[in-house]
């Protein structure tokens, strides 16, 4: 392939990932994960991190070892090769950041089990190759990361006041009455609701636009 046609073919899996195809409010995926760590951007931050590091490569390992892997037993070869990856963030954060790991609960664990990252695996993983794989991961990956942080962003400001813990002018103040519904469950449904019915709004208008 050439370099133009690997540059075009990288700027569309980015698209792909970050927009066209979005995880979260395009193919509405990774909910759980999405209304449970979303009360703090930096839980939110450091789930997506994990996130990131296990899709890009457990996608690229197991586009590595497709044509190792019989059909019949895929799913599970992919499940163990996402729980190896989960679980060496999982060790890394009980090792050095043990507060986070606490706040993060039973999450992090539950990336096995995501279904955007099966969902990846299966998809491209085992239909292209080392390289595609890993960057389809990554871009799928941001395009979660980017969801979630919003999210995070406005529950944290107006649930709570700050941002990564720190005092936001006005809403920290005493003219602000805190919304305390944006730090609980509700909160969440009614943020990612807001956001998917906004970015898929302006993603339809734009389609139109174009056409």
């Amino acid at each position: 392939m050439t370099p133009t046609g690997a540059s075009s073919e990288t700027r569309q899996i980015a698209v792909e990932g970050l927009w066209r195809n979005n995880p979260i409010f395009k193919q509405v995926l990774g909910i759980c994960s999405t209304l449970a760590v979303t009360n703090l951007v930096l839980n939110t931050a450091v789930m997506c991190v994990a996130l990131i590091f296990t899709l890009s490569l457990s996608s690229a390992t197991v586009s590595l070892l497709r044509m190792f892997t019989p059909r019949n037993i895929r799913m599970m070869v992919e499940t163990l090769i996402i729980a190896f990856y989960v679980i060496i963030v999982d060790v890394l954060l009980k090792a050095y950041w043990p507060e986070m790991s606490s706040n993060l609960g039973p999450y992090v664990g539950l990336i096995i089990t995501n279904c955007i990252v099966m969902g990846r695996c299966e998809a491209c993983g085992n239909n292209s190759r080392p390289a595609m794989a890993l960057l389809d991961g990554f871009f799928n990956a941001l395009g979660y990361t980017f969801i979630l942080l919003i999210v995070a962003t406005f529950r944290e400001v107006l649930g709570m006041g700050t941002f990564l813990g720190l005092p936001v002018p006005y809403f920290s103040g005493p003219l602000w009455d805190k919304w305390i519904i944006m730090v609980m469950p509700p909160g969440a449904f009614f943020m990612l609701a807001i956001i998917v019915w906004v970015f898929r709004a302006f993603q339809i208008a734009r389609e139109e636009k174009t056409e």
